[in-house]
């Protein structure tokens, strides 16, 4: 029994002494560490914010994918739409992740959600000068 809880005790300390790699943790993009002014001054998801069905907390969550890829945009200069469109689907995969978090809240993501998010994924390719097509830019949403 004692070798059981030595060889379990060691494990659980080698476990424990891996570092934890934080490159995958979403951390939160500022509006004011982007460089695009039209960006800076938008007010994302805005008919979300203003209906209690949506948890603020969950449209902070959506802002900051919107962000997040506002970010990645600046960073990575997609010089070609398939390039954004790679992006964005990236993003829009995010948003489908959040389906069952809205569900759990007694919400989800409908038509004025939809319209909301679609706009701004809209508002930022044109931002960023790209003519893209909106249904294209959000293609792999389960929403």
């Amino acid at each position: 029994m004692k070798t059981w809880a030595a060889l379990f005790l060691s494990l659980f300390l080698v476990a424990c002494s891996f570092t934890h790699d934080k490159s995958n943790v979403n951390t939160t993009v500022s509006p004011a560490t982007l460089n695009n002014e039209e960006v800076k001054k938008h007010t994302f998801l805005k008919e979300m914010y203003a209906d209690t069905y949506f948890p603020k907390p969950l449209v902070d969550k959506s802002k900051a994918i919107l962000l997040e890829l506002c970010s990645q945009i600046e960073s990575q200069k997609p010089e070609h739409l398939e390039q954004l469109y790679k992006l964005t689907h990236a993003a829009t995969i995010k948003f489908n992740d959040l389906e069952d978090e809205f569900f759990e809240n007694g919400s989800e993501i409908e038509t004025v959600a939809r319209e909301s998010i679609a706009a701004d994924f809209e508002f930022i390719s044109r931002s960023y000068g790209f003519e893209a097509d909106t249904e294209e830019l959000i293609a792999p949403r389960n929403w």
